[in-house]
């Protein structure tokens, strides 16, 4: 679809013009100086100063020489010093705005607040100040302009990866132990590549412009070597004489600029896979794997008795970073125990903790966000204390998530196929094509037709419902203990809903697995679960059986949620009833 689309906007008027127009300065810049380098380097006393003619269509300079088959034979300086620049500006710029992700809260402070000082500064004026301090040269300038752009780069690449690192298929990779090394350039990266080379060509442009300013100014290339820059200092001292030899130049520099910022609209796209992808995943493949030979035949350590808990929360207690200081507690000493095998749901209104009580039982509050427990362990992993390798692999492979929208859950960088056998490849070292072979048998167990086929598509070409399936057949592709649903049926209709808690009972019938089930509706949860805790503002104000709930509630809270559930007696002639209406009259009386 990518490259239909690509396509689609290559044959448009714009798409064409800036194609040819590409396709004639990147010749020009290759085969110039081989076929009008000597005709430019040619003097001819008896000719100086010559205005246009059909032998000189820009006339000549002070020395004779051609000045048509000057400007182009400097296009190949022009072009090579504008992308050097700004190839500089974005390697460095990307490295500066991936560290603050991977640093201590303070270091990151400080390091965003140096780019910060450092955008405030116009571009120009960063581009003058450093080419005073490396001289009046190509190189000099080239340097001065890429260093000058590499803060807008940093900013923009910092924003984007801030962004990237809260979605939950980064949170998903944290689970199946992928290192921060790892997330940046199989995650992070690829997402960012997309507004990363739109603003790469356009700075190009702006590049080109930089430097025939330098070095119109005398601060860029110096004679005998010219540039596009040079050429137009040296024709607008003559302008009235021969205006072709200043507009000669200047017509070489708009037009490419202008090809450039158009190509950033054209041909921009964000690029599926890579050999950036490959390369970080092969680097990383070995580490992760280090002391964990190959465990196809072992897929999952056993370290405490099966029939122990599953997860362990004892006096749960999360707080976070508050407006005015301090920190607030968002969850209020929580118990919660899970058993192999068990569903257990957890209900209740937005804001009220459920979705962050799943993150800590999964590992995954991190700072600003303080997890305090007497007890918080994941079938005998202390998830209070630093992960060991054996760790991250347990729960890379024991521990599935399944988040609210899948579409923000899976990485639309990468296909549904290669999300699939990560896990695996990683913590357990099989081979591409066995981790292939358990990723179609995955798919097929969630009720994905032609699994082959759809293990090559991107997570845009899969419906709401198909999505959510993947995310379970992912959490099916190790050796799921326990699967965490964080309201995975909430944007999905009831039919597709169904579905939806027919495959995630399938997986747990199969494997045996216990069931962390989220949700607002208290109806879905009794339903589906085996036992029920009600949680509001942090607290776990009633637990009781699922089959018990409407003969067992006690709390005024669990009440008002039965009630606001309609059923075939309501009175459809009165507006459904709101938990503050009830928690209202229930004060009254």
């Amino acid at each position: 679809m990518a490259t239909r689309t690509r396509r689609s906007r290559i044959l448009t008027p714009a798409g064409i013009t800036t194609a040819v127009g590409l396709a004639i300065v990147v010749g020009l810049a290759i085969v110039g100086p081989i076929i009008w380098g000597a005709q430019a380097e040619a003097t001819s006393v008896a000719d100086r100063l010559q205005g246009p003619s059909a032998l000189h269509p820009f006339g000549t300079d002070e020395l004779g020489r051609d000045v048509l088959a000057r400007v182009l034979a400097g296009t190949r300086t022009s072009v090579l010093l504008a992308l050097g620049a700004t190839a500089i500006a974005v390697a460095l710029g990307v490295v500066l705005g991936l560290l603050p992700t991977v640093l201590p809260r303070v270091l990151r402070r400080a390091l965003t607040g140096l780019i910060d000082i450092l955008l405030a500064f116009p571009w120009l004026l960063l581009a003058l100040f450093f080419s005073a301090i490396w001289g009046a040269s190509a190189t000099g300038a080239m340097l001065a302009v890429g260093f000058a752009g590499i803060p807008a780069f940093a900013r923009l690449n910092y924003t984007l990866a801030s962004s990237i690192m809260g979605r939950d298929y980064v949170r998903a990779a944290r689970i199946v132990g992928v290192g921060p090394i790892g997330v940046l350039a199989r995650h992070v990266v690829p997402n960012a590549a997309g507004p990363l080379l739109v603003n790469a060509t356009v700075h190009a442009s702006g590049a080109l412009l930089s430097f025939a300013g330098l070095s119109f100014l005398g601060l860029g290339v110096q004679s005998p070597e010219y540039d596009w820059g040079r050429l137009l200092r040296e024709g607008i001292a003559r302008i009235y004489v021969n205006p072709m030899a200043a507009i000669g130049p200047g017509i070489a520099i708009v037009a490419t600029g202008l090809f450039l910022t158009l190509a950033s609209d054209v041909f921009a796209t964000t690029p599926r896979r890579g050999a950036l992808i490959r390369t970080g995943l092969r680097g990383l493949r070995p580490a992760l794997r280090t002391g964990a030979g190959r465990a196809a035949s072992a897929p999952h350590l056993v370290t405490t008795d099966e029939a122990d808990a599953v997860s362990v929360a004892r006096g749960l207690r999360i707080a976070f970073p508050g407006a005015e200081g301090g920190s607030v507690e968002r969850v209020h000493g929580v118990e919660l125990e899970i058993a192999p095998g068990e569903v257990v749901g957890i209900v209740g209104e937005s804001g009220s903790g459920k979705s962050i009580t799943a993150m800590a039982l999964a590992g995954l509050i991190e700072p600003p966000g303080a997890v305090a427990a007497a007890e918080l362990r994941f079938r005998g992993v202390d998830l209070l204390g630093p992960l060991s390798a054996a760790s991250k692999r347990r729960l890379g492979l024991e521990l599935a998530m399944v988040f609210q929208d899948p579409l923000t859950s899976l990485n639309p960088a990468l296909t549904i196929g290669r999300q699939l056998t990560e896990a695996v490849e990683v913590h357990e070292g099989v081979s591409r094509a066995e981790a292939r072979e358990r990723a179609v048998r995955a798919l097929a167990s969630v009720g994905i037709p032609d699994p082959e086929r759809r293990l090559g598509q991107y997570p845009h070409e899969f419906s709401g419902g198909m999505r959510q399936r993947a995310m379970i057949a992912m959490g099916l592709m190790g050796s799921p203990r326990l699967i965490v649903a964080d309201e995975p049926t909430t944007a999905l209709d009831v039919t597709v809903q169904r579905q939806v808690l027919q495959n995630l009972r399938r997986a747990q019938t199969l494997t045996h697995t216990a069931i962390l089930f989220i949700s607002h509706d208290i109806a879905l949860v009794a339903g589906f679960s085996d036992r029920i805790l009600v949680m509001k503002d942090g607290l776990v104000v009633e637990q009781l059986a699922a089959d018990r709930l409407l003969v067992d509630a006690q709390h005024p809270y669990t009440k008002a949620l039965i009630a606001c559930v309609p059923d075939m007696a309501s009175d459809r002639t009165q507006p459904l009833p709101v938990i503050g209406d009830l928690d209202t009259a229930r004060r009254a009386s």
